[in-house]
């Protein structure tokens, strides 16, 4: 276990580091413990939008619970900006959106940014200046004096999100930003947190709609069962490897047909289009002489690429099925994180 206010010996130009971040729970009536994280290590660049996706009881609740202080990790070792997560210092540039977040209801949307200005330190001048900018960012402008018992669950997410950057975080940590969202309200989201990358700041966020994650992370990580399985840029996870299709004029798809029997023709209604794999580029370009020596006109070359969401099921699913697989735990991480009240363990 990690001794309070200790300093972890990690790059400080990191905004967030792990390494060999461990956290296991205490199983209610002697039941046996859970690991909820088992030996993760991930690093987030200062400036990037960082995306952790993972099913339900990955770990991603618990990480965030660890690097935001809530609860202490039970071996390894966890810094914000090279501060370790144990000293409340790492925590002052820190902005948070939880899943669940809970605002009075009985407040306006600029009391509670008022509010939330206050807990964060800030001077009754720097807020009211600062909250109206950022009712207007996140859309909320004109429900500024509006009841926060009559927001929608979209404005509630709007909401959350000015409150986490009224103290100008250097990292935002958002967990499902999107959620209850309309699609207008969701493009608006991606375009604020695209500004806000551009400004410096680092975004880490949880989300279930990969679609959104895909559209706006610079890399992304897949946590599954408590282990880091696969990380890198969007690009990367989603390119598929060595796959292509290549569009021919139409009027040649008989005579190709009667060169080449062994190709095969993409399903594309309007146009005409072969499908290979090519392991690289000297059978890439092996595959393309073959078609142009026989007169074959070729109008465009694509590599295929999966949607985020496909290579995310496709990387859990070949773990899940081969014969070393990460272990299956019994119970959901979240069902067993009550039991760890003020537990260091």
């Amino acid at each position: 276990m990690v001794s309070p206010g200790s300093e972890t010996k990690i790059d400080s130009s990191l905004a967030i580091a792990t390494d060999a971040l461990c956290k296991v729970y205490s199983g209610p009536f002697g039941r046996r413990k859970v690991t909820a994280l088992n030996g993760l290590s991930i690093q987030v660049q200062q400036g990037e939008i960082y995306g952790l996706l993972g099913p339900n009881g990955a770990g991603k609740t618990t990480l965030l619970k660890l690097l935001l202080g809530i609860v202490s990790p039970t071996s390894g070792s966890a810094s914000l900006f090279g501060k370790s997560v144990s000293l409340a210092s790492a925590r002052w540039g820190v902005g948070f959106l939880p899943e669940n977040h809970r605002f009075p209801p009985f407040l306006t949307a600029m009391q509670t940014l008022v509010v939330y200005g206050r807990l964060a330190g800030l001077e009754k001048m720097t807020i009211h200046e600062k909250a109206p900018s950022l009712l207007d960012q996140v859309g909320l402008r004109q429900w500024s004096d509006a009841r926060l018992k009559e927001f929608s669950k979209g404005m509630m997410q709007r909401l959350g999100i000015a409150q986490a950057l009224m103290n100008n975080p250097a990292l935002l940590f958002l967990d499902e930003p999107t959620d209850g969202v309309d699609p207008i309200g969701r493009r608006q989201i991606r375009d604020l947190l695209v500004s806000l990358k551009d400004t410096g700041m680092t975004i880490f966020l949880n989300s279930h709609l990969l679609s959104e994650v895909e559209l706006v992370c610079t890399r992304v990580g897949i946590l599954h069962r408590g282990k880091l399985v696969k990380t890198g840029s969007v690009d990367d996870l989603t390119r598929a490897s060595g796959r292509y299709q290549i569009q021919i004029a139409e009027n040649q798809k008989s005579e190709l047909t009667e060169l080449f029997p062994d190709l095969h023709f993409a399903n594309r209604s309007d146009e005409t289009w072969i499908q290979f794999e090519a392991a690289d580029a000297s059978e890439l370009n092996l595959q393309i002489d073959r078609l142009r020596n026989s007169g074959i006109q070729i109008l465009s070359i694509v590599p295929q690429v999966q949607t985020l969401e496909s290579r995310f099921m496709e990387i859990i699913g070949d773990i899940d099925d081969s014969p070393g697989g990460i272990p299956r735990f019994e119970k959901r991480t979240e069902d067993v994180e009550s039991t760890d009240k003020h537990s260091g363990s």
